[in-house]
């Protein structure tokens, strides 16, 4: 049975609130273990729990934080639960461009007020993606008579379908953009793209786990 847990994906669960339970957990393993164990639950039940709740805690101590931004600036932070470690050239090569594209990705707050360096980084994204998207196809095609990347095919051709969702409409809303300049909607999909980047690197985490 595939571990379903492996495959969430939230940079809220993992950037943000994974830290506060590690520390509960010095102080009581269990307790820490138990709740951890509840929001992997919930995420995974309703993705984007997480965000919401945080989101609800920044609201009702009214501080001036826009959660979109502010984890779309941590996505470059590096999370072990969305890194690779096999040592294999094509394994390196996804971590190291999934980590680009990330990083890319996390510098749209600081540049989206500048125009020329936006569009730039907007040449710099779709190259990204690509590169991203090669990664993927050459690691799955490489171990696809493994038995782990066997059991979790179907999986990660769903998922890569939903990465390349997630790119088309971020194009979709960078056009909106230009039109409207709601930046907030960019960070949104932004979000969503890291999102299902994670989502991709933890499912190949899980298949290449060797027996």
């Amino acid at each position: 049975m595939m571990d379903e847990e492996a495959t969430i994906a939230s940079l809220a669960l993992h950037v943000i609130v994974s830290p506060i339970l590690g520390q509960i957990e010095q102080r009581n393993l269990a307790a820490g273990q138990t709740l951890r164990a509840a929001f992997n639950k919930v995420e995974r039940a309703n993705p984007g729990f997480t965000q919401d709740f945080v989101g609800g805690i920044v609201d009702a101590e009214k501080a001036s934080v826009n959660l979109t931004e502010a984890l779309l600036r941590l996505s470059c932070c590096d999370v072990e639960v969305y890194s690779l470690d096999r040592p294999e050239p094509e394994f390196v090569q996804l971590n190291e461009r999934a980590r680009a594209l990330k990083g890319i990705l996390s510098r749209i707050p600081g540049e989206i007020n500048d125009r020329s360096r936006f569009l730039q980084t907007i040449k710099d994204i779709a190259g990204a993606i690509k590169e991203l998207l090669d990664a993927v196809n050459l690691v799955s095609k490489a171990h696809q008579d493994t038995e782990q990347m066997s059991k979790y095919k179907r999986m990660l051709e769903q998922n890569k379908k939903v990465f390349v969702k997630h790119s088309k409409s971020f194009s979709d809303t960078l056009k909106r953009y230009f039109k409207d300049g709601q930046s907030d909607n960019v960070f949104l999909s932004a979000n969503r793209l890291i999102n299902q980047t994670n989502a991709l690197l933890r499912i190949f985490k899980a298949a290449s786990v060797t027996q």
